[in-house]
């Protein structure tokens, strides 16, 4: 089984054929970064006509059991998830709405303070703020994952205290590995593990030792570290493949409407726009590449498998459903 718990690329018959020519099974899709519920809702929308369009490649995912149909059936089941709260706005009952429309995970924060916690770019960290622990506690109630891959350190372990679910980082790798300022810290990602969330490890260069020549060996040795550290049954892939993708969408991710400056975050004002892959990761069709790169380290076969998709196959099965 083949997961990748994060994916924003620019969609296409072309990169959903791919997805079935890397026998991957199901993705968690970014449907929103800055867009309000209105917006996001057109984002749905347009992966309902996707949905209908190529009914042979992908379908929509909603539940664990999803994963199974579409492995039967020869395709890639799709998750959706929001990188940024603001399609609840600042209203509480659109929680319950977007998991029924289909959302799955959300971000508490991308980069900047939030209405419900700090971002990783501010200077100051208060916490998840008042409205934080409701949200919280309604994500929760229904089945929507607390997601803290962009999120401050004391945000990000406040939540893991708060939530009584697990909660996760979709997308990110070992600060000790790579001092990336999105790159998370060994108590964070402890707090997640240990509350029974899960880490899924990111290709975006950015957040790779080396960048764009960042080696298949040394990116395994540090999913192998990673996994000995806080539990091989903690650790995924979410790869934050952003493919296709041109580069004024980085200006979108980084400034959405907040600024009328470029943010140019992680890259350099020399390059602001998306690093290329390394070579062992292109797109869908490598990951191949990385059961082997891990199968190296000594990792069993088992322990491969469960990284690679049966950990967050696992978490899907335990975590998206109402509370009973």
């Amino acid at each position: 089984m083949r997961i990748d718990n994060l994916q924003y690329a620019n969609w296409s018959e072309k990169i959903f054929r791919q997805m079935r020519a890397g026998e991957v099974d199901a993705v968690h899709v970014t449907i929103a970064y800055h867009e309000n519920f209105r917006e996001t809702v057109l984002n749905f929308e347009q992966w309902n006509r996707w949905f209908e369009l190529y009914p042979d490649l992908i379908t929509k995912g909603l539940w664990a059991s999803d994963i199974d149909r579409a492995r039967a059936e020869g395709k890639t089941a799709i998750f959706f998830g929001f990188q940024n709260p603001s399609p609840i706005e600042d209203d509480i009952g659109l929680v319950e709405i977007v998991h029924s429309l289909g959302a799955r995970f959300m971000q508490l924060t991308y980069n900047n303070q939030s209405l419900l916690a700090t971002g990783c770019y501010e200077a100051e960290d208060t916490g998840i703020t008042r409205m934080g622990r409701q949200v919280i506690k309604e994500m929760n109630r229904v089945g929507l994952v607390v997601d803290m891959s962009h999120s401050a350190d004391r945000s990000t372990i406040e939540a893991a205290e708060i939530s009584e679910r697990p909660i996760v980082i979709t997308h990110a790798n070992p600060h000790d590995w790579h001092p990336a300022l999105r790159n998370k810290r060994d108590d964070v990602i402890r707090a997640v593990t240990e509350a029974g969330g899960m880490m899924g490890f990111s290709l975006y260069p950015h957040h790779l030792k080396g960048g764009s020549d960042c080696t298949l060996t040394d990116f395994c040795e540090a999913v192998a570290r990673t996994a000995e550290r806080y539990g091989t049954d903690r650790i995924g892939i979410g790869s934050d493949l952003c493919q296709d993708q041109p580069d004024s969408v980085v200006e979108w991710m980084r400034v959405g409407r907040w600024s009328k400056e470029i943010d140019y975050g992680e890259g350099s004002a020399a390059a602001p726009g998306f690093p290329p892959q390394p070579g062992w990761f292109r797109d869908n069709r490598d990951f191949g590449n990385i059961e082997d790169g891990l199968r190296a380290t000594g990792m069993s076969d088992a322990d491969v498998a469960g990284i690679m998709g049966g950990n967050w196959y696992r978490f899907y099965a335990g975590n998206f459903s109402p509370k009973p």
